[in-house]
């Protein structure tokens, strides 16, 4: 089913943006993991509308737990969690029932469901459903971090403005706890002041902006993982897709490893203190589907938030004519910083299957 993902950790999100609810169920995680109930509402706090920069529809985003946990410790079962959505407006959408929103799932859903498919606030398309991948994100990072593991990601550009870049060698589990407690996840404060100058800009011009979010996992051992097509590359990159909005995702030097010759590409090996590194990182932690016990390094392109208010050109459907299209509701100019929790979220749960698979 396209809402599920895993192989031996299943994560099944459900909902619509104006549904009752949105939620995830979660299979395979095993029991006697203590969830820390305020991290993990933190941890959804990241995602959540803040500010002039983000939209203005307000969900408090509290999970509530129906099944597998028993005073907060997992008991085996599968993990059942709700986040009610409080603050909906389907009426801004009815100008949409026929004319489908660019760059939006609006007119491939239609083709696919007809008439039934939900088109309010995008339905299951929505980025709403990224609350949900939070609550299992923020559950297997917490496993992670019991594992000495710690992931972390900031906005590595917005349009052309970009942040100061990890150390893919000597990046360290401190340096991700201060980015991730950030109130901006960026890592030169000068950047911040930059990008929300350009965000407000976009947003006072009926436009949206688009960019790149990095992350980076440290501490996990070498080998874990499989090649082809089990590998860590192909599972971060198949959850990194379930984020709305996601178009592109590299490992390392990614594509500019095509303007390098193999011996400046390669990762030259050496042992500190009785322990294998790489001088370089180029691979980003990973070779043949595995880690290698280097930091784990990706970042991921996000595109433009599609719904502007600008005028733009569509199609009315029933009559097939020529339409200007004026998108109401409230929409993000800009959807970086609300999405790194959610990429964090989707290593994580990549992650987690990765190394339970070894378990087996």
């Amino acid at each position: 089913m396209s809402s599920v993902f895993g192989e031996r950790l299943k994560v099944a999100l459900f909902g619509q943006s104006h549904s009752e609810a949105v939620g995830v169920c979660i299979d395979g995680l095993p029991s006697g993991i203590k969830i820390n109930m305020e991290q993990l509402k933190q941890f959804l706090q990241r995602r959540a509308a803040k500010g002039d920069i983000s939209r203005q529809r307000r969900e408090p985003d509290i999970p509530e737990f129906l099944s597998g946990l028993n005073n907060d410790y997992t008991c085996g079962a599968p993990i059942s969690v709700i986040i009610r959505n409080t603050d909906v407006k389907s009426a801004d959408y009815n100008n949409l029932r026929d004319t489908p929103r660019p760059s939006h799932a609006d007119y491939a859903a239609k083709c696919r469901f007809g008439d039934y498919t939900d088109q309010s606030g995008g339905g299951h398309f929505s980025g709403r459903i990224t609350a949900a991948l939070c609550i299992a994100g923020g559950i297997c990072i917490q496993y992670l971090e019991s594992l000495g593991i710690r992931i972390g990601a900031h906005i590595y550009s917005v349009a052309d403005i970009k942040d100061r870049p990890f150390d893919p060698v000597g990046i360290t589990a401190q340096q991700l706890n201060i980015i991730t407690q950030n109130e901006f996840p960026v890592i030169d404060k000068n950047t911040k002041k930059q990008i929300m100058e350009r965000i407000v800009a976009a947003k006072n011009d009926g436009d949206s902006l688009g960019g790149i979010i990095e992350f980076a996992v440290v501490g996990v051992s070498p080998g874990v993982g499989a090649p082809h097509f089990g590998g860590l590359e192909n599972k971060i990159s198949s959850a990194a897709f379930g984020v709305p909005a996601v178009k592109g995702i590299e490992f390392g030097n990614g594509f500019a490893c095509t303007e390098l010759t193999g011996s400046k590409n390669n990762d030259a090996f050496y042992v500190e203190n009785g322990v294998i590194k790489t001088k370089t990182n180029n691979s980003g932690g990973i070779i043949g589907g595995m880690s290698n016990g280097m930091p784990l390094i990706g970042r991921v392109a996000v595109k433009p938030t599609p719904s502007i208010s600008k005028q733009q050109d569509s199609v009315n459907l029933k009559t097939k004519e020529n339409v200007k299209l004026n998108i109401k509701g409230r929409h993000d100019p800009c959807i970086l910083h609300r999405a790194v929790p959610c990429i964090e979220s989707a290593v994580a749960i990549a992650l987690t299957d990765c190394i339970l698979c070894d378990k087996n």
